[in-house]
């Protein structure tokens, strides 16, 4: 064998095995070639399909507009909209949501509909059926045509500025109309109240805690039944997701601060969306639900408002008896590569008929489907300078009810429940009723629903908690929260004098938890109460975790777990003793609540022995938290317990870069009960700040980001600062552009 010289190392010299090498190589080649297209298509497929249909963010187009205006974006993505008139200002914010949410958008009205399976395929076809049989578009139609002239205008004006995009776009549309090959339809002032619907849908769902208490009822205990679902706990702060409001007397600058942080089911895109309308008349910036114009929650010059929802039963199910008048009607679902699937749907007087899984049937009565039941008066809201203004728009505001929460720049704050609330009979609206002599005797007057202004204590908070008074003038039902969060709001807002702005976020992320540290001593009392004590060593060490314990629903920690599990446990067994088989399926917004009235009063009747019931549940929870992280109880983390993944509906389902479009799954902290309200399913979906004494010392963010195109930069750009309890600045008189769109009046030709 010979040896090349290259430089100062030799390598042997090939000679009998030449043609040989000769074909690897050229293999070699082939294959690295065939990499660098596919790379090079690859590469191509992601410019064309998802890189190009990314908005223009700058330069200049034109639009049918009445005069010059403009759509600059900040450093996150937030347009900044200044135009001549509010029509100009609506369309140029349904032409910019379009831009970055177009499929979002779609989707929203297609579920609300019951039109996703046309799209997706069979997976849809339940929720399908649902929207269908609940009515969804005929109710919005209907109520579309009943508002009023300028309601009508602000909708239209904004439909106007999504088709200008669609019209405009149809060759470089998201990337999802590509994956799922289909191409919007124009969007309609009717869209936006089918998006307002799913929203009200989502907010309103106390039937199925209806049919859950009937089925209990059938075969438990009424008296325990009734127990496990209270409408108050006697505990509630008056008056009453969270938002809150401080006077000028508890903050540095001696004006008020709002604070704001919905809840609600996590998504990638956010179901929010940021925007500041700038107009004569109209300097509003703050957040929109996905599909619906002006501003929901923000402020203007003068005034700031947030909201959560109210909670009151605005459904009641009606037991249909053999013979009552149905009007049937025949419908068909398409679906995505199959035949369409035939539904019957059936309208009776008080509402469209559903089948329990008893094979009952039932009508749903929805405030949602009265005249008046869904209007849109957030353009008079948006432009009201004070209390007075800010009310007289509330009395027009249909529906779901909510807690709106007010501050100004004069110094006041208020609180205000809005919406069209039923006045019920002597019929308990908890559980399904017999016939039509329980319906609804009209709606509480707006002046007769709970309001406060300026109050002596200087601050007003609202977390989903029953703000009625017992004494209330009308029958009070609800799917209210228990008071947990509500009461730590106010407990952190009173310990301290001198608010800041930016202080608000150690509120809106607090994870203390009173009834998780309230049962934790629960089970380390009854621990200590046994004589002899259990020869159980995970039990002596899961109890020293608590006993050592302060109550932070934190991950990391092992107690939070536990404390959880235990929880999960008496929760069951406590609805198996007032309906036995039913524990698992138990699930209420007061459950919380009623554990602990359960475990302070011990009423006789339940339980003969509580401290052996704790110690039973405390055991069912080790075993459990065993399955799931191991049997050293001290080595549990509270925060992979409770992981988050959120997960975007279409790219993340694609195979091996899917992934890249999702968030987590990352390790969570809080709790049901905590400030920051958490499961693995809801959260704070926004957190808005304002400070009345500057306004540009204001914060906002989103959960995820503004855009909903996943090669966007502002796709889920302000996940880490949510994640680590950091805000943004609510840019409103100085905007710190990065891009500037202007945008023109179109030139109309002369006709020939």
């Amino acid at each position: 064998m010979r040896f090349a010289t290259i430089g100062a190392v030799s390598f042997p010299e090939i000679e009998h095995d030449a043609p040989r090498y000769v074909r690897a190589s050229r293999l070699l080649r082939l294959f690295n070639l065939s990499i660098a297209v596919l790379l090079i298509a690859l590469l191509g497929a992601a410019y064309w399909y998802a890189w190009r249909p990314l908005p223009q963010t700058s330069g200049q187009i034109n639009a049918p507009i009445s005069a010059d205006a403009r759509i600059a974006r900040d450093a996150k993505g937030v347009p900044h909209i200044q135009a001549a008139s509010w029509e100009d200002a609506i369309f140029l914010q349904g032409y910019a949501m379009a831009q970055d949410r177009l499929w979002q958008m779609d989707g929203l009205r297609r579920r609300a509909a019951g039109e996703l399976a046309e799209i997706v395929g069979h997976a849809a076809l339940e929720s399908d059926r649902e929207a269908r049989r609940m009515n969804l578009r005929p109710i919005a139609e209907t109520q579309e045509r009943s508002l009023v002239p300028q309601q009508r205008a602000v909708l239209a004006a904004f439909a106007r500025g999504v088709n200008y995009f669609i019209e405009t776009h149809r060759n470089r549309l998201p990337l999802e109309f590509t994956l799922l090959r289909y191409d919007p339809r124009p969007w309609a002032a009717s869209d936006c109240l089918l998006a307002g619907l799913e929203m009200y849908r989502t907010l309103n769902n106390s039937w199925r805690g209806e049919l859950l208490k009937q089925k209990m009822l059938e075969t438990g205990e009424r008296s325990k039944v009734e127990f496990l679902f209270p409408v108050r706990t006697g505990h509630e702060p008056q008056p009453g997701s969270n938002a809150w409001a401080v006077a000028g007397s508890r903050t540095a600058t001696g004006k008020p601060i709002l604070a704001n942080d919905p809840h609600l089911e996590f998504s990638i895109p956010s179901p929010w969306y940021l925007v500041h309308l700038t107009a004569p008349g109209m300097n509003v910036t703050g957040a929109t639900i996905i599909g619906l114009p002006g501003v929901i929650i923000g402020h203007n010059d003068r005034i700031a408002w947030g909201a959560t929802n109210l909670q009151f039963d605005a459904e009641d199910l009606y037991r249909e008896p053999a013979g009552a008048p149905v009007q049937v009607q025949q419908d068909a679902i398409p679906v995505k590569s199959a035949s369409a699937i035939p539904i019957t749907l059936g309208i009776t007087p008080q509402g469209p008929l559903f089948l329990s899984d008893a094979g009952q049937q039932y009508a749903l009565h929805w405030t949602a489907s009265e005249p008046g039941g869904l209007t849109f008066p957030f353009l008079d809201i948006d432009r009201a300078r004070n209390w007075t203004e800010f009310r007289a728009a509330l009395e027009h505001y249909g529906g779901p009810g909510q807690n709106f929460v007010y501050a100004d720049t004069d110094g006041n704050i208020g609180y205000q429940a809005a919406g069209r609330l039923p006045i019920g009979q002597t019929c308990a609206g908890a559980a399904p009723v017999e016939d039509a002599s329980c319906d609804w005797q009209g709606f509480i007057p707006f002046d007769k629903l709970p309001s406060a202004y300026n109050p002596q204590a200087g601050m007003i908070v609202t977390a989903n908690q029953n703000p009625f008074p017992a004494d209330f003038a009308y029958q009070v039902d609800g799917n209210f929260a228990a008071p947990y969060r509500a009461n730590q709001i106010r407990a952190l807002l009173g310990s301290r004098q001198k608010w800041k702005a930016e202080d608000m976020l150690s509120v809106e992320t607090d994870v203390y938890s009173a009834f998780d540290y309230f049962l934790a001593q629960q089970a380390v009392a009854a621990y200590d109460a046994q004589k002899p004590k259990p020869a159980n060593p995970q039990m002596q060490e899961g109890v020293e975790v608590l006993r050592a314990w302060k109550g932070q629903m934190q991950k990391g920690l092992a107690a939070p777990m536990l404390a959880s599990l235990i929880y999960d446990q008496i929760r069951r067994q406590m609805a198996e003793r007032a309906a036995t088989g039913l524990g698992n399926a138990y699930q209420n917004f007061m459950a919380p609540s009623v554990v602990e009235r359960l475990l302070r009063e011990r009423p006789a009747g339940w339980f003969p022995d509580y401290d052996a019931l704790v110690l039973r549940c405390l055991t069912g929870a080790l075993e459990a938290g065993q399955k799931i992280q191991g049997s050293r109880v001290s080595r549990w983390d509270y925060g992979q317990y409770v992981s988050l993944e959120i997960v975007n509906p279409v790219e993340g389902r694609l195979p091996l870069i899917g992934r890249f479009f999702d968030i987590g799954p990352v390790s969570m902290s809080g709790a049901g009960t905590t400030v920051k309200q958490y499961t693995r399913r809801l959260g704070p979906s926004l957190r808005m700040i304002v400070d009345l004494g500057d306004l540009e010392h204001s914060f906002a963010n989103l959960a995820t980001g503004e855009s909903g195109q996943v090669l966007s930069s502002h796709y889920k750009d302000q996940w880490d600062a949510y994640y680590a309890g950091r805000s943004f600045p609510m840019q409103y008189g100085k905007i710190d552009a990065k891009d500037v769109l202007v945008v023109k009046p179109e030139t109309v030709k002369p006709q020939p």
